[in-house]
């Protein structure tokens, strides 16, 4: 073991670093020499007493593979960290025996060897308390079970610190989400968590989140009882074998498929390969011409000598501090994630069970968080430190899913230094999703389709967002927030209209999207300034952050008052969105008709001129989507309006922060069916507007060239018309609930089309409005949003949208006859929609309860400002697991549980604002 730096306890440490002249981490990442008057030296090494590391050896090329390739494989899995070890045990149950896992050294020797290993049972998302779940049940349980073997797991529970009163609110709400899954914690007072923890300093605390049932894995004994588990399933590991190239096949249709992976000891014919590589899955996707946005940067911890009283502590994590404390046997791991994270520029491919000297000078604010909060530590000496590679995401979050570039090209890296934890919910999933084509859970948060293809290669927002979501990893997460980074990226037409007009932009796939209108002045958003990091001047006076800052509460926010006046003005009068960031199709061809029967799952076959609000399936019977569909008359002279096609044409609008995953989706379907049909992307070409509200026909009457009566502009259809003397395509639809229409707009005509409506509207009353009022106006409508209360898992009978499907037909659809078997045998969910009278806010993931049982939790909740009252939606189960019927909803007692306190509630099978849909109609 190589001989680090020399230094006698974490105190010492801390006066030495501050001592020295600050040295930016950015520039260079060679050894450093820090020395001290006295100390023993502190030596690179994990924690572990077991690794895969061999003492002495060869390199991997000279040894070559440790077994014969296969001349086929059904899958090949690259990479033997937590996450190909994960998933190539989860293919092995699912049944698929001829998969092979090719790791180019040993496992785990990339980033998971060295991985602190801790796993936390709750996170802000359902989705993650189940996959972290799954994890925990195979390194504790199902592992041993098949093996006989121990995984190293160690259930020693966990500490959340809270140091002020929204951090506690946050536990708060963990808890009560952990209630609706069964997850054990408590919020403890101080004088409770010192009764737990001793050695702790609690004299400056809110008070602490506990839960028992968590615990750590061990790296090499997780993934040694993995492989034996898959082989014995017929699954294969090679090891010391480096992938070299993948090769790939255009089919008849003209699409890309994984054909074969090459190594240097051969190739092996594949339909499937998953890019598990970690840091190095940038390298592999590049092989296969896929794009894949990470960023390798240092991960640091430090291991202490021995603690005396430490035994059997939990593990702790002050957020605050930026600071986990892991306990390793009588002694305790330190780590965080600092704000000057240093970056791995060049990323080699010979690192091997690596690490890299600790730079003192970035890990010096972890060792003072520590240090209050466990005083004993001033004095404990350091034993060794880890610093290691890791593979960081722009939002925090693993890439996961078929890239859209190349079928057959599955991604799972990307893990954020939360491989281990999250790797048994995402092998599995991951293994669902080769194996039947997507997952069970709803992973659209996971799926690479998440980000926009224009920023999947963008380097300057990858590495940008990359550094706020490592910075910014232990922050609160607060309902309203906003990323500073890799902003201005993709801008549309009126985007220095509004900012003129005060607008708080919201940031969605890229675009800047309306948030809400701010009365006092302009809040542009500045280049990112890195928090001041890496010799930045840290932006002073930045508006738009202290915007941004003013919402971090659970309480209502400061703003709610001018995200009501929005509201009101558009039930009373009109108000204008600019929607333009909405995805917008053309699906137009021979076999158009046949390919829309099968997407979508309303009738879109209505004469041209009609529009139709539909879903689209997967195979399950989960939304993929929700969106509106406009049937086209043909035409022999393209325009951006309508392309020139022969045979059938459809427009699609869809959300614009799902644009990306709409698009695969239809692409992938369309291939697989081979349709002759082309989609075509205008999303860049065309601007929206929505006017919406009873003074809307009066305003558009004076801009439009058109009859806007009922009669001649019935609610869902289209026209063509003249808008201010520029073209545009009018629809009348509402996403609020109020008479209105969008207008689509050739980019070049937004400008003064926009101008000529708020000419027009200025003595009635409009006025603009943002993303945020959207929110507050559709729920009290009772109309959802796709990924938070319609996800792939929710199918469309569950979510109350059965009026979306075409079952009384007898036209095929995609999801159809799982829709049949689910309306057979009786919903075993349902999305109801509850009010509160208190005025108390949520925002998602509160308890339900049900005549005292917890039958579900908040996917979605706003206030509504018409009716004054919070509204949420969440999916309610009958707890003996028979079938939801509106009657089990009606005769129930429910209330809502928000930060451990409950609040009763009334539960509604329709929504409470217009129930009968007078206003879109126009009748008010």
């Amino acid at each position: 073991m190589t001989p680090g730096v020399p230094m006698a306890s974490l105190s010492r440490a801390l006066r030495v670093a501050a001592t020295r002249p600050h040295r930016s981490p950015a520039r260079g990442l060679g050894p450093r020499a820090l020395t001290s008057g006295a100390g023993t030296s502190t030596e690179k090494s994990v924690p572990y007493q077991r690794t895969l590391k061999e003492a002495q050896g060869p390199s991997a090329a000279a040894r070559g593979p440790s077994r014969p390739l296969p001349r086929t494989a059904d899958v090949v899995v690259i990479g033997g960290g937590s996450l190909g070890c994960q998933t190539l045990y989860h293919l092995a149950k699912l049944g698929v025996g001829g998969a092979v896992l090719l790791e180019r050294e040993r496992l785990t020797s990339g980033t998971t060897w060295h991985t602190a290993g801790l796993l936390w049972q709750l996170r802000p998302s359902d989705v993650e308390v189940e996959l972290l779940a799954h994890t925990r049940r195979v390194v504790s349980r199902d592992l041993q079970e098949e093996t006989g073997l121990h995984t190293g797991w160690i259930q020693n529970g966990g500490l959340f610190i809270a140091s002020n009163r929204q951090r506690l609110d946050e536990y708060k709400r963990l808890m009560s989400l952990g209630k609706a899954y069964g997850v054990e914690s408590h919020v403890l007072s101080p004088a409770e968590t010192k009764a737990l923890y001793p050695l702790m300093n609690v004299e400056d605390l809110y008070g602490t989140l506990y839960v028992p049932h968590d615990g750590t894995m061990d790296p090499a004994g997780t993934c040694t009882t993995l492989s034996r588990a898959a082989a014995a399933r017929g699954a294969q590991v090679i090891e010391n074998c480096p992938v070299t190239g993948i090769r790939v096949r255009t089919d008849d249709f003209g699409v890309r498929r994984v054909a074969a992976v090459e190594t240097e000891h051969g190739s092996i014919q594949t339909p499937c390969v998953v890019n598990c590589a970690g840091v190095w899955a940038d390298a592999v996707g590049r092989m296969a011409g896929v794009k894949v946005p990470l960023v390798a940067m240092h991960h640091a911890y430090v291991v202490t000598e021995r603690i005396e009283g430490i035994q059997n502590m939990p593990n702790v994590r002050d957020h605050d501090a930026s600071v986990y404390l892991r306990l390793q046997g009588d002694a305790l791991s330190v780590g965080g994630y600092e704000a000057n994270p240093i970056f791995w520029e060049e990323v080699s491919d010979k690192f091997a069970f690596g690490l890299f000297d600790l730079d003192w000078d970035v890990f010096t604010q972890h060792i003072e968080g520590a240090v209050n909060r466990v005083p004993v530590l001033e004095k404990t000496g350091i034993k060794s430190t880890v610093c290691g590679p890791e593979s960081f995401t722009p939002d925090h979050k693993p890439l996961m899913g078929e890239a859209p570039e190349l079928r057959g090209f599955f991604l799972g890296c990307g893990f954020n230094s939360a491989g281990m934890m999250l790797g048994g919910g995402c092998g599995q999933e991951l293994a669902h999703w080769i194996v039947h084509g997507r997952p069970e859970k709803d992973m659209y948060g996971y799926d690479i389709r998440r980000f926009h293809h224009s920023l999947t290669d963008q380097r300057r927002w990858i590495r940008e967002r990359s550094h706020e979501s490592y910075a910014k990893n232990y922050s609160v997460v607060f309902p309203h927030d906003e990323p500073l980074a890799g902003r201005n990226m993709r801008t549309d037409p009126l985007h220095q209209e509004l900012l003129a007009q005060g607008c708080v932009f919201q940031e969605r796939h890229g675009w800047e999207r309306p948030g809400w209108f701010n009365p006092g002045g302009t809040a542009p958003v500045l280049h990112y300034d890195y928090y001041g990091a890496y010799g930045n001047q840290a932006h002073e006076g930045y508006t738009y952050n202290r915007l941004l800052a003013d919402e971090y509460t659970f309480d209502f926010p400061p703003h709610h008052d001018v995200i009501k006046q929005e509201c009101l003005a558009c039930r009373g009068a009109a108000a204008v969105f600019d929607m333009s960031y909405f995805g917008k199709f053309y699906l137009v061809g021979v076999d158009a008709s046949k390919a829309a029967d099968w997407l979508f799952s309303a009738d879109v076959r209505r004469p041209p001129g009609a529009t139709v609000y539909t879903c689209m399936l997967n195979a399950q019977g989960g939304t993929e989507s929700d969106l509106t569909v406009s049937r086209l008359a043909p035409g022999p002279e393209a325009s951006p309006l309508a392309p020139a096609f022969e045979g059938d044409g459809f427009y699609l609008a869809v959300g614009g922060a799902v644009a990306q995953h709409n698009w695969s989706h239809i692409t992938t379907v369309l291939q697989d069916q081979r349709f002759r049909c082309q989609l075509i992307d205008s999303s860049e070409d065309l601007g929206m507007i929505s006017i919406q509200g009873p003074a809307s026909r009066a305003i558009l009457q004076e801009v439009l060239d058109a009859d806007l009566s009922n009669e001649a502009f019935p609610f869902s259809t289209h026209k063509l018309v003249r808008a201010a003397g520029h073209l545009v395509r009018a629809m009348r639809l509402s996403f609020v609930g109020e008479l209105g229409w969008e207008l689509h707009i050739p980019r070049p005509s937004c400008v003064p089309v926009y101008q000529a409506v708020m000419t027009a509207g200025a003595k009635h009353g409009l006025v603009n409005a943002g993303y945020r009022a959207i929110d507050s106006l559709s729920i009290e409508k009772g109309y959802r949003h796709w990924h938070a209360d319609l996800r792939p898992d929710d199918s469309p009978l569950e979510a109350g949208l059965a009026f979306t499907c075409k079952l009384r037909s007898s036209t095929p659809f995609l999801g159809r006859e799982a829709l049949e078997k689910q309306r057979a045998v009786g919903l075993r969910r349902r999305l109801v929609c509850f009010t509160v009278d208190e005025k108390v806010p949520m925002f998602g993931l509160e308890a339900i309860w049900r005549d005292g049982q917890a039958v579900g939790h908040i996917r979605r909740a706003d206030f509504g400002f018409t009716i004054d009252k919070t509204l949420a939606y969440g999916y309610v189960r009958d707890p003996s697991g028979g079938p939801v019927s509106l009657d089990f909803v009606r005769s129930g007692s429910y209330s809502l549980e928000r930060m451990g306190v409950t609040y009763p509630a009334q539960a509604h099978v329709k929504s409470p604002f217009d129930p009968d849909n007078k206003r879109v109609k126009g009748i008010y």
